[in-house]
């Protein structure tokens, strides 16, 4: 077992690494820029590095300062947590150079599931279910033409290295879809310095489903349920839950099987999760991320396990600690993610924090590095804490959240608390019948 390391990372999710390495016995090491001098997860790890400038450009993505604080402090491994350098093929191949563990897998599976093309074509080889669409990248309009009237309209233009919606185009016609193919190259190259798109038919009513994966990278594979990530602005995650409010136990089983075998196949390690439009009883592969989730604690919370803990564990050569029969769902989670934005535009709010009280009791969760006097730089996302519930079943998780909600307590900056009081209030929301384009749609109804 490592006896020290690294977390590449920062906020919440540097924190929840940094808890797993002290229940392990394990030392650990906080990276931060000078403009986290004073962060929670500085504060708490062992020791601390300052990696560079306020930008995370010049810090938190520098692999040169990462790897130098490593060699600094004997770190014999890195936690990239997600974000960053989390699926950067180069930052492991660096690390792996250097002789220092990356917790999380290849670089090869890494590089092979950042591109969308090339994640797509080896799903569909293992026998992972696709959304039908272009073989591989559409060169130009006349192609994307051909294409998009084969498959039928509506369809979606995607970017190849795209993420985050951006690169992101619908057409419903063809008229539309001359502008649209033109935007997203546009977008394309602007935002990954590529400008490859790709075409896929357009779901009307989906849900987004993901399947939690993990491989000991020796050949075996489970799968620990699925994620409804539904909840979505701009295709920013919002609010998930575990299990899924419509996935039957045949479809969990299924789907489930399909992907841990895919992943043993290609002798895949550590933690990934592949992500599914869902509609009509149909799973169509979106992508795979392989890294932890910001969602994680959801399936943590039904299964009882620590994902973090099992990283750590599998990367440093050990098996993995449960057996697929060892993993049956107890009850229901939900997670929303608080940000430090004001609505309705959802634009950042950085600032002081001049209170900060998490809710507690029984089934609540609060994964923040927030703490009273702490300024939240601009840099960075705006993310600044998960609030995870878990109760017997649906009613009593959404009871227990709306109970959480109002006891959290964020004091000097705005957030995006009301967003959840008023989402709990909704029917739909009640009876989880919701899908992908809903929280678009409530948004606008609400403040036109």
């Amino acid at each position: 077992m490592f006896e020290k390391i690294l977390i590449a990372n920062r906020g919440e999710i540097a924190l929840r690494v940094i808890r797993a390495c002290r229940e392990m016995g394990i030392r650990s090491v906080a990276v931060h820029s000078t403009a986290d001098s004073d962060a929670m997860h500085v504060r708490m790890a062992d020791e601390s590095v300052c990696i560079g400038p306020a930008p995370s450009s010049a810090s938190y993505l520098s692999m040169p300062a990462i790897i130098s604080a490593c060699e600094i402090t004997g770190a014999q491994a890195v936690h990239p947590g997600y974000g960053f350098l989390s699926e950067n093929a180069g930052f492991v191949q660096a690390l792996e150079d250097h002789g220092i563990a990356f917790i999380g897998p290849s670089s090869e599976h890494i590089r092979i599931m950042g591109d969308k093309i090339t994640a797509k074509d080896t799903a569909k080889a293992l026998g992972i279910p696709v959304v039908p669409g272009s073989d591989g990248g559409v060169p130009d309009l006349d192609t994307a033409i051909r294409v998009a009237e084969g498959i039928g309209y509506p369809v979606i233009i995607k970017a190849t290295a795209g993420g985050g919606g951006r690169g992101m185009k619908v057409a419903r016609s063809r008229e539309e879809l001359e502008s649209a193919f033109r935007t997203a190259r546009a977008e394309a190259k602007a935002a990954f310095g590529n400008e490859e798109v790709y075409i896929e038919k357009y779901l009307q009513r989906p849900r987004h489903i993901e399947i939690q994966i993990f491989g000991d990278g020796k050949g075996n594979a489970v799968h620990l349920g699925e994620r409804d990530c539904s909840l979505q602005r701009r295709h920013q995650k919002v609010f998930e839950e575990a299990p899924g409010p419509v996935i039957t136990p045949k479809m969990r089983a299924d789907i489930g099987k399909i992907c841990a075998d895919a992943v043993a196949k290609i002798g895949y390690a550590g933690a990934g999760t592949i992500e599914f439009l869902y509609e009509d009883g149909n799973f169509y592969f979106i992508e795979m991320n392989t890294r932890l989730q910001v969602e994680h604690p959801v399936t943590e919370a039904i299964f009882g396990v620590d994902l973090v803990r099992e990283q750590i564990r599998v990367a440093a050569g050990l098996p993995m600690s449960f057996s697929q029969d060892d993993l049956e769902i107890n009850g229901h989670a939900i997670e929303v993610r608080i940000n430090a934005e004001r609505l309705p535009n959802f634009t950042p709010c950085p600032g002081r924090v001049n209170v900060f009280h998490a809710p507690g009791g029984l089934g609540v969760r609060m994964d923040s590095a927030l703490y009273g006097g702490y300024a939240i730089p601009p840099y960075y996302d705006s993310l600044i804490g998960k609030l995870i519930v878990h109760g017997r079943d649906r009613p009593e998780a959404l009871a227990r959240l709306k109970r959480a909600l109002s006891e959290l307590v964020v004091d000097g900056v705005e957030t995006t608390v009301p967003l959840f009081h008023a989402l709990l209030a909704e029917p739909d929301i009640q009876n989880g019948e919701y899908n992908i384009h809903w929280l678009e749609k409530w948004l606008a109804a609400q403040f036109e």
